[in-house]
């Protein structure tokens, strides 16, 4: 785990809290100077943040390293306001506590980051394939529509002849539709 603390009080009582979650091996970083190299080396399991008051463009380094070290970030504050508040949810931190430093509150909290991270994680990769099955149906379809129009079939017929050529050629339908539609555009 990695700690972001510019305070070595604060960053005391992190490490002091993260002790109680199993298997932690904490690494304080005492400032954000290079923050992305410098967790991108360590690549840790979750990264804690502690700061007085985030700035702007804290929490855009904060944005690349949810979406580069793809990890749970969990950021302690002593103030906040909505906006800052909303750049940290659109920056990808986990979880955003507000004067809430206690080491006995550090593992549930942790706890709750990674499992909402988790969460969020799935959704998007279900939303990644979803719109990817789609953009798939989508190509299928246009390509149903060229054997269509080319030789006068059904749609029903022409999803067959799709289906057996990926069949005799052990490619995906997808792949027999976008050679079709790729071939289709070329002959314009």
């Amino acid at each position: 785990m990695a700690v972001v603390d510019p305070s070595r009080a604060r960053a005391a009582i992190l490490e002091e809290g993260l002790r109680a979650v199993e298997g932690a091996r904490v690494v304080v970083i005492p400032d954000t100077a290079d923050l992305l190299d410098r967790l991108s080396a360590l690549s840790p399991d979750v990264v804690v943040i502690h700061l007085e008051s985030p700035s702007r463009d804290l929490l855009e380094q904060m944005f690349g390293v949810s979406r580069l070290v793809e990890r749970p970030v969990a950021m302690f504050v002593d103030r906040t306001d909505t906006p800052m508040m909303q750049a940290a949810v659109d920056a990808g931190i986990s979880a955003y506590i507000v004067d809430g430093l206690r080491a006995e509150r550090i593992k549930p909290i942790i706890e709750i980051a990674i499992l909402r991270f988790n969460a969020f994680a799935r959704l998007q990769r279900e939303l990644t394939e979803a719109k990817s099955e789609l953009a798939d149906r989508k190509l299928i379809e246009r390509a149903k529509g060229i054997l269509m129009s080319a030789k006068g079939l059904t749609e029903d017929e022409a999803y067959k002849q799709l289906r057996r050529k990926a069949m005799n050629e052990k490619r995906k339908i997808v792949d027999i539709a976008r050679a079709i539609v790729t071939a289709a555009d070329l002959l314009g």
